[in-house]
């Protein structure tokens, strides 16, 4: 039976039978019996579905993995131990020594790090392009060694909107998927598989968790990538991996389950980035009010922008929901219900600005932290971007001023109060 998002939050993924728990069972072991030890070869043959150990698969994980999955309309998904063991599992996955990624330039700085730094390290190459650069331009990025794009829905903190058919064309038309981060939008206001993406990746710690409780990250396959149309590509999907006895991914388990298969079997194995099933637990009630929770951070996220946009101190406000905001058009498109509750903006006078303007605020705590139920702010170029410089920060959309604010579940009133007593006291 078809069930529209609302349901699948609160019911996907796991389904009791008779006298079992209607809520899902925490697995809290870290390895599973077996009668034979053929029972056991048959699992690491990937003969045989079962778990043996939690380092790969756990039953809990398993459950929100599918609920998730179902969310976004894939068809495989796998739980990480966080959004950046997420991002880096599924470029890592395809993209290897000496590869080549194209990547959006207005994305996380943590991500933007991963890839231009440490994945450098590792011998894949990227090319970073602005989200509204024209096709000709987005086309020039590509190298014949291109193994995939990535993007983010809403930028963090920049807020910019990514353009997905554009950039899901673009990649097709090299024979590579899409990747998309869709953190922020969450599938309750952007499903990227609809407008052409490959793979969705989440930092789970953020909206889908959604009280600041538990980190974690989530892969989704749409299941649509036909990796073996091309083979010489993807050699990691297409060719046999001698770790597991010569199987070839994308033959054994078709486009629907090839790419989360290898992810789990060989990067999880190796890398060993799990989730603990405690916070899978802790995730999946978040899962189920996160219907209910975006809306009203939408709400206020709105509320705020546009009292900030108004205001004389304040020289330049990012959040699509404003008419003149340079991707309202394309936010329009792809989130059309809303986007996010987080809003950046920059204040007259800069870094010294932001920081007594955040130093009055009472209800908005200064935190690393963005997208839960309490509102929080920081200056990216003090904390979760400090290590790009200046230029980077320009053409990541992140000035040095810049404030990110994520407007939690209070009342819009007492948030824009706070916000207003607080530029009162910036000189």
């Amino acid at each position: 039976m078809s069930q529209r998002i609302e349901t699948t939050c609160v019911q996907g993924g796991y389904t009791p039978g008779n006298g079992e728990p209607r809520q899902i069972p925490i697995i809290q072991s870290t390895t599973f019996k077996y009668a034979t030890s053929e029972d056991m070869g048959k699992l690491f043959d990937l003969e045989a579905d079962g778990y043996f150990y939690t380092r790969l698969q756990n039953p809990t994980n398993d459950y929100v993995a599918a609920k998730i999955a179902a969310l976004e309309g894939g068809t495989a998904a796998m739980l990480t131990s966080s959004g950046q063991a997420a991002n880096f599992f599924a470029l890592f996955n395809i993209a290897t020594c000496g590869d080549h990624i194209v990547a959006s330039s207005s994305i996380y700085g943590g991500t933007f790090n991963l890839i231009s730094v440490t994945m450098a390290k590792m011998g894949v190459e990227a090319t970073f392009v602005a989200p509204d650069c024209s096709v000709e331009e987005l086309n020039d990025a590509f190298r014949p060694n291109t193994k995939c794009v990535f993007g983010e829905t809403i930028a963090n903190p920049a807020l910019t909107v990514l353009d997905i058919e554009k950039f899901a064309k673009a990649a097709h038309s090299h024979g590579v998927p899409l990747i998309v981060d869709n953190t922020f939008a969450t599938p309750v206001n952007c499903r990227p598989f609809q407008w052409g993406a490959d793979i969705v990746t989440h930092s789970t710690t953020k909206y889908m968790d959604g009280h600041g409780a538990a980190v974690g990250g989530a892969i989704v396959d749409s299941g649509k990538c036909d990796w073996m149309a091309h083979a010489d590509k993807f050699p990691g999907l297409c060719t046999p991996d001698d770790s597991y006895h010569g199987v070839t991914y994308a033959e054994k388990f078709d486009k629907e389950g090839a790419f989360i298969t290898k992810c789990t079997s060989q990067l999880m194995r190796d890398f060993g980035s799990i989730q603990s099933p405690q916070n899978a637990f802790y995730l999946n009630l978040g899962l189920e009010s996160l219907h209910v929770r975006m809306p009203r951070h939408c709400e206020n996220g709105q509320a705020v922008a546009e009292f900030l946009h108004k205001h004389p101190k304040v020289a330049h406000v990012n959040y699509c929901g404003l008419p003149d905001d340079p991707y309202y058009a394309v936010a329009q498109k792809y989130l059309p219900n809303g986007s996010c509750g987080v809003v950046s903006f920059e204040l007259k006078g800069g870094r010294e600005a932001a920081g007594a303007f955040m130093k009055h605020l009472k209800l908005a705590a200064i935190e690393t932290h963005v997208a839960d139920a309490r509102t929080c702010c920081l200056n990216p170029a003090s904390s979760t971007h400090r290590q790009m410089t200046d230029e980077q920060l320009k053409a990541a959309g992140v000035p040095a001023g810049l404030v990110r604010m994520s407007c939690g579940l209070e009342s819009k009133e007492d948030l824009i109060a706070d916000i207003a007593q607080a530029l009162e006291q910036v000189k």
